[in-house]
């Protein structure tokens, strides 16, 4: 199992220190495909939709949680499985559509049948 800042998640990153961007990464996505997330990401695994909506991602909540050197972006959501099917994957997005994988990580698969969740907690530590 991997979890990585893509290499497009940190040229995200500089640019919001350049304040050249004003987006939150803070969608979240889920999908059903084989790999190890890995730096050079673009996109999930087989993407796959969630309710409610029928949507590829989802509105996150984002918080800072921690002070000082403690201090960390976090973002929870909690995706529905709309037909079932075996989740292998997750990232955090910039966007509803299109936008930058900014965090990308894969895990053990877990079957879903319909209306079943998954709670995601992506927890980012700058140092």
């Amino acid at each position: 199992m991997a979890v990585v800042v893509t290499n497009a998640g940190e040229e995200y990153v500089v640019d919001k220190l350049k304040e050249s961007v004003s987006t939150e990464a803070n969608y979240v996505g889920w999908g059903t495909g084989a790999g190890t997330a890995a730096k050079a990401d673009t996109d999930l695994f087989t993407p796959v939709n969630s309710d409610p909506g029928n949507v590829l991602r989802i509105l996150g909540t984002s918080s800072k949680t921690g002070t000082g050197a403690t201090a960390k972006y976090q973002v929870v959501a909690t995706l529905q499985s709309v037909a079932g099917g075996t989740i292998t994957n997750a990232g955090m997005w910039t966007a509803l559509a299109g936008g930058t994988l900014f965090v990308h990580g894969d895990h053990a698969g877990v079957v879903l049948v319909t209306g079943d969740q998954i709670q995601y907690t992506f927890t980012v530590d700058p140092s």
